[in-house]
């Protein structure tokens, strides 16, 4: 019967793991939209910034609503409809880039949010309860490898599909005529990706994928968040989530912004350099945690690595080439400035940090756990918010977008923090 059951698993996790593979692709897309829209629309820093916003806000406002739908119709048709809504959205990038107005952009993006946060309500607690409890863990570290590996290719094919005969006009001023020939190469790949998405809401519907009960999730989570208030290392992990997201986020979507304001030609690619990394912390932490390391060290060590290259990118050279001369020009690869090889390299600080905070943070909430874990994921909230003060930042300092990066350091110095202090603090009165 184990052996039977493990068989009928197969097929449902292949399904799913395609699910998360599309959540990575339409997140990291941001990395090379953020950009793309700066350059065509004339956009400032703290504009293009609105970019991720509108994306990640829509984790705020949704989040709850979304575990109701669940509730209601059910995990696999909350999947379908997470799809379908994403789909929605993609349809919508048509008339925007057609009519080239900001704002359009903006609503379309909110309602990928919206989409892709139903999807995940729906998606993850299916991995987790799908096999056995035991091996949840490493289920979980499968889908977030082909999660990020979406990230890896999302811009590729982006800059293949859309940037491919654009890339010499990176440090030009665009014409009329340019802006419009670049609007409009959005629109067949945004209408093929609302079709695929639209026919593979139709597949996972029509799919066998088995319905899991939800007699084990009541409606009264409101009621128990003061009680799960009083528990510190949970309330200071959602605010480390918080800052996490916020500082993976800025990695990974502004770095084609700043590669754009250095004149880098295949800026829309640069999120794939990030997400490569943290693919390579991914599989760093699944062979080292618990063997070598534990969570609370690797969580520390990452925070450090984090503050490190954040100094290291406010305080280094534009003009300097020292890692891409040693590592990528003798692989073929293109000369870029150690700067942005450095925000690249947060990917290996970030990758380890969502995996290790979440046990720390649920530990000994008990039947309080649920609520708990609906309070972590609304720390994806801090995507929306970390972008936007890096925009601010951009503006208001003498460096410039590499001066902006200086927010992340708070977001670094509190995880540490947590790794070090936080996440032992049982109660609000001792610690």
């Amino acid at each position: 019967m184990t052996k039977a059951k493990q068989q009928t698993s197969i097929m449902p996790m292949m399904i799913v793991a395609g699910l998360f593979f599309i959540l990575g692709f339409a997140t990291w897309l941001n990395g090379s939209l953020m950009p793309y829209l700066k350059q065509i629309l004339q956009l400032t820093p703290f504009q293009a910034s609105l970019i991720l916003f509108s994306f990640y806000i829509a984790v705020t406002f949704t989040a709850l609503p979304s575990a109701a739908i669940i509730r209601s119709v059910g995990y696999k048709n909350g999947m379908a409809l997470g799809m379908a809504t994403m789909m929605i959205a993609g349809l919508l990038f048509i008339p925007a880039a057609k009519t080239q107005v900001f704002a359009f952009f903006l609503f379309a993006q909110l309602v990928m949010g919206a989409g892709i946060t139903l999807l995940q309500t729906a998606v993850n607690p299916y991995v987790v309860r799908l096999g056995p409890e035991e091996s949840a863990a490493a289920r979980i570290s499968i889908m977030g490898i082909l999660n990020k590996s979406a990230g890896v290719i999302a811009p590729m094919v982006f800059s293949a599909l859309i940037l491919s005969s654009f890339q010499e006009k990176a440090s030009e001023t665009l014409t009329q005529s340019q802006i419009d020939n670049m609007a409009d190469s959005l629109v067949l790949p945004y209408l093929g990706m609302a079709l695929f998405i639209g026919f593979l809401a139709l597949l996972v519907k029509k799919s066998p994928l088995p319905e899991l009960s939800n007699q084990d999730e009541n409606s009264d989570t409101t009621g128990h968040l003061k009680e799960v208030l009083t528990y510190p290392n949970l309330a200071l992990g959602v605010l480390a989530l918080f800052f996490y997201v916020a500082v993976e986020v800025i990695a990974g979507d502004t770095i084609g912004t700043f590669a754009l304001s250095l004149g880098v030609e295949n800026y829309a690619v640069m999120t794939s350099y990030t997400m490569l990394c943290m693919v390579i912390g991914y599989i760093l932490g699944i062979l080292l945690i618990p063997r070598v390391i534990s969570q609370q060290k690797a969580l520390m060590i990452s925070a450090i690595l984090g503050v490190t290259l954040t100094l290291t990118i406010v305080l280094g050279n534009n003009d300097s080439f020292v890692i891409a001369n040693a590592i990528i020009v003798p692989l073929g690869g293109v000369q870029l400035p150690d700067t942005l090889l450095m925000i690249a390299f947060l990917g290996l600080a970030n990758a380890i940090v969502w995996p290790a905070v979440w046990p720390l943070a649920l530990s000994g909430l008990g039947k309080l756990t649920s609520t708990g874990a609906a309070l972590l994921i609304m720390g994806i909230a801090g995507g929306a918010f970390g972008p936007l003060f890096w925009g601010l930042a951009s503006s208001a300092s003498d460096l410039g977008q590499q001066g902006g990066y200086l927010v992340m350091l708070p977001c670094y110095l509190f995880i540490l923090f947590y790794a070090v202090k936080g996440h032992k603090m049982k109660s609000w009165s001792r610690s």
